[in-house]
């Protein structure tokens, strides 16, 4: 099976529309306002996933454990999938059960990712209890900087991330720290239904802030598929 490749964080319409043509399956936003990298406005984040909507899967993040607040955003926004990445341990996998009964009870039609927290081999467990209650699983590096789990940059223990691949019977994306140079290599040892990228597929921009760089995005896609 071809590796789906996940790229994160799209901050427009006209940016959403040329990484549409680039092979990828999944395009992320951040709607918040907690100082994220990438983060956008509700308006800009449902424009973007209505503007794809018909060519790429898109994907909402949310570092909140309200309930209420993840619940306002996803009925604005209206991605087709929502990843959920508060610190560890602030959405339980009961959590992830009550909020699912508010969707249904909103008649919101919506697959569910969880982020975790790749560490030792104590993320497998972890990992593991929350496959009743999603769709997929996004292991994830914890930033020291960045709200939430994930945005780091960095690459974790792909050892702990191929048991937990192989512990699970749903989707599992890899991230943290992939890049054109290592993602095939993070394929190989991993083996995930996908691959996901953020921090080096980005363009840093004058004065801080980021774009995507298509030429990186491209080489992501490449060694993706190709290695």
């Amino acid at each position: 099976m071809m590796t789906k490749i996940q790229i994160y964080t799209i901050q427009s319409v006209e940016e959403a529309l040329e990484l549409a043509d680039l092979g990828i399956d999944h395009i992320g936003v951040t709607p918040a306002s907690r100082g994220l990298p990438g983060e956008i406005d509700i308006k800009t984040a449902y424009s973007i996933c209505k503007s794809v909507k018909d060519s790429l899967v898109t994907v909402a993040l949310s570092v909140e454990s309200d309930i209420n607040l993840i619940l306002s955003m996803v009925k604005e926004v209206k991605p087709q999938i929502l990843h959920l990445c508060s610190p560890e341990g602030f959405i339980t996998p009961q959590s992830i059960k009550d909020l699912k009964e508010r969707l249904y009870t909103n008649n919101i039609d919506i697959e569910i990712m969880q982020a975790i927290s790749v560490k030792g081999f104590e993320s497998v467990e972890n990992a593991i209890s929350y496959v009743e209650e999603v769709d997929y699983l996004i292991l994830d590096t914890q930033s020291k900087d960045v709200y939430g789990i994930g945005a780091s940059g960095d690459t974790h223990d792909w050892n702990v991330s191929k048991e937990i691949v192989n512990s699970v019977d749903i989707p599992v994306i890899l991230a943290g720290g992939l890049s054109p140079e290592n993602v095939s290599d993070a394929i190989r040892h991993v083996n995930p239904w996908g691959v996901d990228s953020l921090t080096h597929t980005n363009k840093p921009l004058p004065g801080g802030g980021f774009v995507k760089d298509i030429e990186k995005v491209k080489s992501f896609v490449s060694a993706s598929r190709h290695g």
